[in-house]
Order: C-alpha cells, then structure tokens, then sequence
C-alpha cells in the first residue's frame, strides 16, 4: 500500500498536493506527477486540493477527478461526471459504469502517453461542459 506520510496542514491548496506528492512512497511516483502535469496543462481554470486523501482536482468548486492511490500496478484516477453530462466511452480510456464516475487507469509512463490525447480531450470537454453549466 502506498503511504504519503501525514504533513502539516497547509492553507495553500497547490502546496498540499505538492507536499503530499513530495512524501508519496509508490513505485509509480514519476506517472503520478506526469498525469498531474497533463490534468493541469489542460485548463488553466482547474485547480488541485487534497480531498479524499489524495490530490483531486475541481473547477469552481465542482469535483472533477481524485487519484486512488491504493494499487501499485498503476496510477489510478477516478473521473466524476455530473448526473446530466453525456459520457462519450467512445474515447477508450475509460472503465467502469458507476453512477456519476468512471475510472482511468495508467499503466506506466508509455501508457500515460499513448492515452495523453484522449485524456486531455476528456479533460478540456469535461471543464468546457461545466463552464457551460454556470
């Protein structure tokens, strides 16, 4: 089981995760940073916070996606979708049919980048929608 040893609170959202990420023991440490990187890049309107336990980012308050950082064989994050927002599964990088969420995994700095396009695109959809919403 990964561990990121407990630090401070910290009134700074961005320096929480960095700290957290800083701390975190887990063989794929590199891919967590990578996927973060790639969530963040692709609109500057998201932010990140520690919720769950673990980095998770929102737009306006509104819950996009959390890393679960339990398994060791790859970076897994869990996507939120609001109940009226079409799911396109077409783009092929996500799992599950939970009510509201689905599940990315990646599977090593190759998989990260093979799949990069389509989660970008998820991404910037996923944040154009909520604009949409406000």
């Amino acid at each position: 089981m990964p561990s990121a040893r407990k630090t401070a609170k910290v009134s700074d959202p961005k320096e929480a995760v960095e700290q957290y990420l800083q701390a975190l023991e887990h063989p794929l440490k590199a891919e967590f940073e990578a996927v973060r990187a790639i969530i963040l890049n692709a609109d500057g309107r998201l932010a990140e916070r520690i919720k769950w336990n673990a980095p998770s980012y929102h737009y306006q308050q509104k819950d996009m996606a959390a890393f679960h950082p339990r398994s060791q064989a790859f970076v897994h994050l869990i996507f939120l979708f609001p109940d009226d927002m079409p799911i396109d599964d077409s783009i092929g990088i996500l799992e599950g049919k939970h009510v509201g969420r689905r599940e990315i995994k990646f599977h090593g700095m190759d998989d990260i980048q093979a799949k990069k396009p389509l989660f970008e695109k998820l991404v910037k959809d996923w944040v154009a929608y909520m604009s949409n919403q406000a």
